[in-house]
């Protein structure tokens, strides 16, 4: 099969952290080595020490104590070390790596067909961009898990040989039963809890989003409670998709220790003959080479999550941005059988629901193809929106190395330079969500004045005056006039107001 688009990015991002995914994978082998051989020495040195003890003060002296507790000693400075170096650099590789895969889905995103990506709500798209970004975190984390697996189960058959090859075959059995038995555990319980997870925190997100956009008409309606009880409800279906995924990895886990305790049982047993030391040795790599295998048992675990976000993603991610073509001249444009030349203004005129906005947007390419580029058109939308920021960062998502000057120009232009100037903070001051701390109208012209910021040859103006009084309008209209004739650009205007729809030349009256 193919590789995905989210695996090519995937491997592209391996191939750039590969020197700390390199030293993550190394610190692993150090650290799954390290920890068994330092649990087996500590076991037979205790032992050992106690029948040396034991046997008399003759056997005591001649008991070498010094290379043991030295190798004790070094093995637990070791395994600190590598503990550190692999989360520190395995961690690190993983979340630099999502922070480049996160802006390559919103750019597919916004690069999907409009009907595919406007299909997709606010809580859905926010769980593609954080939950599942996230779940794909342990394609990186969990790479150095097999070598650490290795490392520690190499060790403790190599320990447990020391008393025989009994104990060492009992190791190895009891190491592929762990993982067969994590591995089908996982896919029938994990897999389903953890892929609903995915899927039910996108529903709850959506469902908050759509609860907190009309928080005002619930509050006025005393609809407060009924809103809770929704929220409430799939809150309530994550929780029992969570509870589900926690059962499942208690069965995993519960799985592992009974095999665990079994093999420490079979490998002290069948180390017996060769004295207690080694049998201790033999019981003590036995539960460590076992619990080496935890980090696959957990990757396992994980994989029904992971999946579930690899095939939510590769839906947004087989769309590929591409570059806005540049302009090479003013075009002229076709709209609704009339056809303007550049510089020209029209005016589309009529009641609500006769397809004044659809005409527009389907001049954008938002609804099929666009016979022109976006790159020709600066748009107010009929329900622009503001992000949650300052008043130049919202402007400059028209124009991201506008100037302050430029900012001013266009909030002049918009008849709302001197509400913003009059804010403590100026162009730095906080919005709010969706701009709520302005009124209607201040967030209308600031999208209007977002849009006069775009350097394009055409404006498109879906009633931009709404919402504003009759003094506020005319001022607006007047500097829109004024800014036409400066800038020459052309204007498709949708409005049911007469004074803006004076501006234009040309009038289209639908329904």
């Amino acid at each position: 099969m193919s590789p995905s688009p989210l695996d090519h990015l995937i491997r592209a991002q391996k191939r750039e952290r590969a020197g700390m995914l390199r030293l993550a994978i190394a610190s692993a082998v150090v650290l799954g080595a390290a920890s068994t051989l330092l649990m087996g020495l500590s076991g037979w040195f205790i032992v050992a020490s106690a029948i040396a003890g034991a046997a008399g003060l003759a056997v005591a002296h001649t008991f070498n104590v010094l290379l043991p507790s030295a190798m004790i000693r070094l093995l637990a400075i070791g395994r600190t070390a590598a503990r550190y170096g692999e989360r520190l650099s395995g961690h690190a590789a993983a979340l630099r790596a999502l922070a480049a895969i996160r802006p390559a889905v919103f750019a597919s995103l916004a690069a999907a067909p409009p009907s595919e990506a406007l299909s997709l709500s606010r809580g859905e798209a926010s769980a593609r961009l954080v939950q599942d970004v996230d779940a794909i975190e342990t394609r990186f984390v969990r790479l150095s898990a097999p070598w650490s697996a290795v490392a520690g189960l190499g060790s403790a058959i190599a320990l447990a040989a020391l008393a025989g090859p009994a104990p060492a075959v009992v190791i190895l059995v009891a190491a592929l039963a762990a993982i067969l038995s994590a591995r089908a555990l996982a896919k029938r319980f994990s897999t389903p809890a953890r892929a609903a997870i995915q899927a039910k925190v996108g529903a709850l997100k959506d469902t908050a989003a759509a609860l907190v956009a009309a928080s005002a008409e619930l509050r006025a309606y005393g609809l407060e409670a009924w809103a809770g009880e929704a929220l409430n409800a799939k809150a309530a279906e994550l929780d029992a998709a969570r509870l589900e995924a926690a059962r499942a990895q208690g069965l995993i886990v519960a799985s592992q220790a009974v095999i665990l305790g079994a093999a420490v049982a079979a490998a002290i047993a069948t180390a017996a003959p060769a004295g207690p030391a080694l049998a201790a040795l033999a019981g003590l790599a036995a539960a460590m080479g076992v619990d080496a295998l935890a980090s696959l048992a957990h990757a396992f675990d994980q994989d029904g999550a992971a999946r579930e976000a690899c095939e939510r993603l590769d839906t947004i991610l087989r769309h590929q941005p591409r570059a806005a073509p540049k302009l090479e001249a003013v075009p002229t444009l076709t709209i609704l059988g009339e056809t303007l030349a550049p510089g020209e203004r029209l005016a589309i005129v009529g009641p609500s629901g006769c397809g004044k906005t659809t005409a527009i947007e389907t001049l954008l390419g938002l609804r099929g193809e666009s016979a022109l580029p976006r790159a020709a058109f600066a748009w107010l939308p009929q329900d622009a929106g503001l992000v949650a920021g300052t008043v130049r960062e919202n402007l400059r998502l028209a124009a991201p190395k506008a100037t302050d000057d430029e900012l001013w120009q266009v909030l002049e232009d918009a008849a709302l330079a001197d509400r913003i100037r009059a804010a403590p903070q100026g162009l730095a001051a906080y919005l709010g969500d969706n701009g709520e701390r302005l009124s209607g109208g201040e967030r209308r012209r600031l999208a209007l004045a977002r849009a006069y910021l775009r350097d394009a040859p055409w404006l498109l103006l879906d009633e931009p005056t709404e919402g504003l009084d009759a003094a506020t309008e005319a001022l607006v209209v007047e500097r829109l006039d004024a800014r036409l004739q400066r800038t020459g650009q052309g204007l498709i205007l949708v409005s049911h107001r007469p004074a803006p729809a004076a501006l234009c030349g040309r009038v289209v009256r639908m329904g």
